[in-house]
């Protein structure tokens, strides 16, 4: 496992040190981060999947502060492959002012960002990606009023139309798409990547950014979500989250603002998330991606959780042994002395 590495998205703003990528490295290697997840938004995207001597110059800016590049992110841009007309209106603010309003052309635009993204990763020697799937069935989650038959595989074999082109083009440069398992896609649960990954025909490329905040306000075992998901988990966001049991409302919030709901995020060390337990089960099942913070706190300060952030990152990665503890006392291979051992003469 790689890391501490920090992913910039909520970070970025007008003043320094968030008003630009290198500034941002600077920051995060002063708080002892080695990574640096960034949106494509906080690159020239087209000149990074066309240039070489872009790539290198930028790798080259942010190598002087002791940081790497750990993905790209297409967060916003995933989300447009696949948008129901009853979100257009918000969605808009994820494109350019000038696709506003026309879902078709929104859709072809993050069609190409994705497979700009693909060359640029591969340009920046990349093996991994975070996106989102997008939602065309979001809207349906709850089965009332009755779902027709079969509109949840179509919505997935439509999601699958999409994707293809897309896994196809990293699958062309050898980087994997993550996607993030999260509310409000249609892919932000166990079954909901199985549905997908089934209707892609288990597309190698099509790969789980594992963030168990997500997963614990769905009440999801998230360490047997390693187990079971394990080998295709290719990319990790380190996310504390709650959930406070209450007489008057659960994991729909209410329609509450984040701090009154009873499932929240939180800052690392400060939510319920058994950080130690997933550490041990990524290095268990030997996870070589990195380790991203990723904040979204309802209560704690943005830089406050940072700066915490990487050293609790740093105490909770493990260097995974490289002997038994009982070898001190094993008995060298002998296929007679075994058979022995059995009664076999």
């Amino acid at each position: 496992m790689k890391g501490p590495a920090i992913f910039l998205a909520q970070f970025t703003g007008d003043k320094p040190p968030f008003d630009n990528l290198i500034n941002m490295a600077r920051w995060a290697a002063s708080l002892g981060y080695r990574g640096i997840q960034v949106p494509t938004a906080l690159i020239d995207l087209r000149l990074a999947a066309t240039s070489d001597a872009y790539c290198s110059e930028l790798k080259e800016c942010i190598a002087e502060h002791h940081i790497e590049i750990s993905e790209l992110s297409t967060h916003l841009q995933g989300q447009l492959i696949a948008t129901h007309p009853a979100y257009d209106k918000l969605f808009n603010a994820f494109a350019p002012r000038e696709l506003h309003h026309n879902i078709a052309t929104r859709t072809a635009w993050a069609t190409e960002q994705l497979c700009l993204a693909a060359q640029a990763s591969q340009r920046l020697r990349l093996k991994t990606h975070a996106t989102f799937s997008g939602a065309l069935l979001w809207q349906f989650l709850y089965p009332w009023p009755q779902r027709p038959i079969a509109l949840v595989e179509e919505g997935f074999a439509e999601l699958a139309r999409r994707w293809l082109p897309i896994l196809h083009a990293f699958d062309q440069v050898g980087v994997d798409v993550c996607y993030e398992l999260h509310p409000g896609e249609d892919l932000h649960d166990g079954i909901t990547f199985e549905r997908f990954l089934a209707a892609v025909a288990d597309h190698p490329r099509a790969n789980i950014l594992f963030d168990p905040s997500h997963l614990h306000l769905q009440h999801i075992d998230y360490l047997a979500f390693i187990d079971i998901y394990h080998e295709r988990i290719k990319a990790f966001h380190v996310k504390d989250a709650e959930f406070i049991r209450n007489g008057r409302s659960g994991v729909y919030g209410g329609y509450q603002n984040w701090i009154d709901r009873a499932g929240r995020f939180r800052s690392l060390g400060d939510g319920q998330i058994d950080f130690k337990g997933i550490f041990s089960r990524l290095a268990q099942y030997d996870y070589s991606g990195w380790a991203v913070l990723e904040w979204e706190c309802c209560i704690k300060n943005s830089e406050d959780s940072a700066r915490e952030g990487a050293t609790f990152i740093r105490e909770h990665m493990i260097r995974k042994t490289a002997q038994a503890f009982d070898d001190f006392a094993k008995v060298e291979a002998d296929q007679n002395f075994n058979r022995e051992l059995l009664g076999l003469y």
